[in-house]
């Protein structure tokens, strides 16, 4: 057969495949699993029939089933590796033997400008360890922790210096804050320490929520010094994965809106310990911050609104809100006029890329609220979105904010502390009026987080948690065009042969934010979608298994 009649025909079975029911599509994929995890799997996986307030229930949140292959990392790798990590002045001690202590050295692309700080401090590049031993481990290690926080003093003389207990330090029992506490008396800097123990709750979301509140606990607030400008603001839950903050914050300059902090890309110690000065705080990554932003709105009074700058219309648009929320004609016309000026070369590329890119079929399974926010650069393409799904989410996070009264709170929850904020007696300052806050909040402006299946299409497939068997099932079944996923997977999905893009650190790419990230995206899906290579991947008897010998004395 012909290579045109080939892909003339894998096109018809693509076509098939979608028209078939997905419900029938789901009972199948779950029929290879033993009947009691099957039925586990089945509720964390959800056709979406959306209609009007009614959003399918998904569940989420849950420990991973024992012998099936996930995506998700450790309570110690979302507390130090996502949320502290791109820190760039805070020396973070991993507690615990070396092969936790990897995770130390920045494993992300996490990017920095430490130029804009007087002291240039860049401590990103470095690997902090206690490197336990077996003698530490019998006999604990709180002696050496005491000494690797005095070496790391005396050599680097950072402003603060953050301790991360591993899995081993939680199971003997050292007290790693009673240290801190010791060595912060000593020394005169900020010396603070997280029990992020990798096997508290079931997944990384248990890290991010500790390193919010101890963010909370000991840093945000210590600084009471205003900076100059109007429209303070904090961006929360961006990492600056290759450049993303850069764009951002390039906007915000050019839009006039005074950038505080970042929480936590391009960020250091200094911005975080002023953030309570800002005026508005603005969520990207909702699952991995929001606990920081609700606990900063009741004790100093900072209204948070959730935004998106992936995508072009996704930025235009939290743009404006911005604007709303400041309700300043003048930065409502500095913001169309940074929109109008940025746009034109978005369309221009937009408009060359999407008739190579048009009907193209994408599937996406990346924590945090990248699974939802790259659905808008994909739409932007014209390529379709078939399943997507998170890591760590909660229920909120796919359903919308309005199911949090609906969730129960389990034991894995329990082990997290949740901290009692009260307002600040002296620095609790209401950004806005009753009535301004209530008209901003009847526009579903303040505190509103719809979730990602009410913007994703009837019919798709919502899967979280997914395992390696369940991507290999649809990436065999549906053929899709690309597929987005994290290093773990990368390999294994183009064995396939089948084009896979990392969006958890973008592989070598990036930034992806803003107008300009979106033009770089558009470039990259492009070249990825119509690279020749993927149709070599399959070994010549796959393709062909009909081979023809004979023998050698013949």
């Amino acid at each position: 057969m012909a290579k045109a009649e080939k892909d003339q025909e894998m096109e018809k079975e693509k076509i098939k495949l979608e028209g078939m029911d997905p419900e029938k599509l789901k009972e199948e994929m779950l029929s290879k699993y033993p009947t009691k995890v099957a039925r586990k799997r089945a509720k964390g996986i959800v056709v979406n029939r959306v209609e009007g307030e009614n959003v399918p229930q998904i569940q989420s949140n849950v420990r991973t089933v024992p012998g099936l292959i996930g995506q998700r990392g450790c309570c110690y790798a979302g507390c130090k590796g996502v949320v502290l990590g791109p820190t760039r002045d805070i020396v973070n001690i991993t507690h615990g033997p070396i092969g936790c202590g990897f995770y130390s050295w920045l494993t992300r692309r996490n990017q920095t400008d430490a130029s804009t700080t007087p002291d240039g401090h860049n401590f990103m590049p470095y690997c902090f360890s206690t490197d336990m031993q077996d003698e530490e481990i019998i006999f604990g290690g709180e002696k050496k922790l005491k000494q690797a926080i005095q070496e790391a003093y005396d050599i680097f003389h950072p402003k603060a210096i953050a301790v991360f207990a591993t899995c081993p330090v939680g199971l003997i029992g050292d007290d790693i804050h009673s240290v801190c506490r010791e060595m912060k008396k000593k020394l005169g800097i900020n010396v603070f320490g997280f029990s992020c123990e990798g096997y508290k709750g079931v997944s990384q979301s248990a890290g991010h929520h500790i390193a919010n509140n101890e963010i909370f606990k000991h840093v945000i607030g210590t600084n009471d010094e205003v900076d100059e400008g109007e429209y303070k603001v904090n961006l929360l839950g961006e990492y600056n994965i290759g450049g993303d903050a850069f764009e951002i914050e390039r906007l915000f300059d050019k839009c006039g809106l005074h950038l505080v902090s970042t929480f936590s890309g391009n960020s250091s110690y200094d911005k975080f310990a002023k953030a309570h000065t800002a005026d508005l705080n603005m969520i990207m990554c909702h699952r991995s911050i929001n606990y920081v932003a609700e606990m900063m709105e009741t004790k100093y009074g900072i209204p948070w609104i959730k935004v998106n700058f992936i995508g072009a219309e996704a930025t235009a648009k939290s743009l404006r809100k911005i604007a709303r929320y400041f309700d300043d004609p003048k930065l409502m016309e500095r913001v169309e006029a940074v929109i109008a000026e940025e746009m034109p070369v978005v369309e221009q590329a937009r408009d060359e890329i999407r008739p190579r890119t048009e009907g193209k079929r994408a599937m996406m399974f990346v924590g945090g609220s990248r699974a939802h926010h790259y659905q808008e650069l994909f739409n932007e393409l014209g390529m379709t979105t078939l399943s997507a799904g998170y890591e760590f989410a909660h229920r909120d996070d796919y359903e919308g904010r309005k199911v949090l009264p609906e969730i129960k709170v389990d034991a894995d929850s329990r082990n997290i502390e949740e901290l009692k904020v009260e307002p600040d007696e002296k620095r609790f300052r209401p950004r806005k009026t009753p009535e301004q806050l209530a008209k901003l909040t009847a526009e579903n402006l303040l505190a509103d987080y719809e979730g990602m299946m009410p913007q994703m299409k009837d019919g798709s497939m919502v899967i979280d948690d997914i395992t390696q068997y369940e991507a290999d099932w649809l990436i065999e079944t549906f053929q899709p065009d690309i597929f987005c996923a994290g290093i773990k997977e990368k390999y294994a999905v183009q064995k396939h042969g089948i084009p896979m893009k990392q969006l958890h650190s973008y592989d070598y790419g990036g930034p992806y934010a803003g107008f300009t990230g979106a033009i770089n995206f558009y470039k990259e899906i492009d070249r990825m979608v119509h690279s020749r290579i993927w149709r070599y991947i399959k070994a010549p008897w796959q393709t062909n298994p009909e081979l023809a010998a004979t023998y050698a004395w013949d």
